[in-house]
């Protein structure tokens, strides 16, 4: 009888599902939010229990976020950084003298540019205490002035010229070992001769000519250098009378007893030193003079360079204008005279 009680002017209830009293009462809260929150498929709950709801006051149903991690900044890895080891009292004082030291080394050197006004290089070679009564006379860095593609053949230039002077020390050993006197004073002769000179005048002018570039300079070193390398031939080759153990004084010198063998022996190692020396004269003048000629210089080029160098030195343009002045007051003179009223 409770479908009486029912309005018959409302909609039909008959095989209707949605006038079902609960589910009408959910679709009268229709807002009705399930919490997801709480909620954890997870959780050892019995399958019959069912998850809560929950009617919140008012919006739509809306899960809640989960709690992210802090998005990545630089300064949040500085700050978890390991910190760095703080350095000890040794550590500190250690640096402070070096810094103190290198600070004195560059006053010094300040100070020697100070003091020395004419040239602010110093000459270094050759290479005297200074205590001793005589100083530096050049300067002669190959690393600073030679250019690099240049600094390996004057390094074997110079080596050269070292080993010249070697040789004709050991050739005065030689001498002393043969009782020979003349080798013993001429060869002390070429050791105070040759060794100096060969410096000044075949190393200096091939040191400059690779730091200038100066074809001059190539002029004098290949002139100068031919005969060097003339008079080592000479030497290797021990001419009688000549002063030097060479090949035919070595040989000559091998006799019967032990101390002659050994004498020969001796001789023969300075012989074949000399044609060493011969040997590297010929190979670096050969390989110096390619390299002089690819570069494209000529004598045309050297006599330019000698005739400016010539009138750019101080020296001869004193002598010239002292020159010019003495032939311009002769001939002032010499005219006063034909000017000269005659009585």
């Amino acid at each position: 009888m409770s479908g009486f009680d029912d309005n018959p002017f409302g909609e039909p209830t008959i095989d209707n599902p949605f006038a079902d009293p609960s589910v009408q009462q959910v679709a009268r809260n229709s807002n009705a939010q399930l919490r997801v929150d709480d909620y954890n498929p997870f959780d050892n709950q019995a399958p019959s229990q069912k998850p809560t709801y929950n009617q919140p006051n008012s919006g739509p149903a809306i899960m809640q976020p989960t709690e992210e991690p802090p998005a990545y900044t630089r300064s949040g890895q500085q700050t978890q950084s390991v910190p760095k080891p703080t350095l000890d009292t040794a550590e500190l004082q250690r640096r402070q003298e070096e810094l103190e030291r290198k600070e004195q080394e560059l006053a010094r050197r300040e100070e020697e540019m100070r003091n020395s006004t004419y040239n602010v290089r110093r000459n270094n070679w050759p290479p005297l205490p200074e205590q001793c009564c005589f100083q530096p006379c050049f300067y002669q860095d190959i690393q600073v002035d030679i250019p690099l593609e240049f600094q390996k053949i004057v390094r074997h230039l110079y080596y050269l010229w070292i080993y010249h002077g070697l040789v004709m020390i050991a050739n005065v050993i030689g001498g002393i070992m043969l009782r020979d006197f003349e080798i013993i004073g001429l060869g002390i002769l070429y050791v105070l001769l040759f060794t100096p000179f060969g410096y000044l005048c075949w190393f200096r002018p091939a040191y400059k000519a690779f730091r200038s570039d100066s074809s001059f300079n190539f002029m004098v070193f290949f002139f100068i250098f031919f005969f060097q390398f003339v008079i080592t031939t000479i030497q290797t080759i021990g001419i009688p009378g000549s002063g030097t153990i060479g090949v035919i004084k070595a040989l000559s010198s091998f006799k019967d007893t032990a101390w002659s063998i050994i004498c020969g022996v001796v001789a023969l190692f300075i012989a074949i030193g000399f044609g060493c020396a011969a040997a590297a004269d010929l190979f670096l003048i050969s390989k110096i003079h390619r390299m002089y000629r690819s570069t494209g210089a000529s004598m045309a080029k050297a006599q330019q360079e000698f005739t400016t160098e010539f009138f750019r030195n101080q020296h001869v343009r004193s002598a010239a204008s002292n020159i010019a002045a003495s032939a311009v007051q002769s001939q002032m003179s010499q005219n006063q005279n034909q000017n000269a009223p005659r009585y």
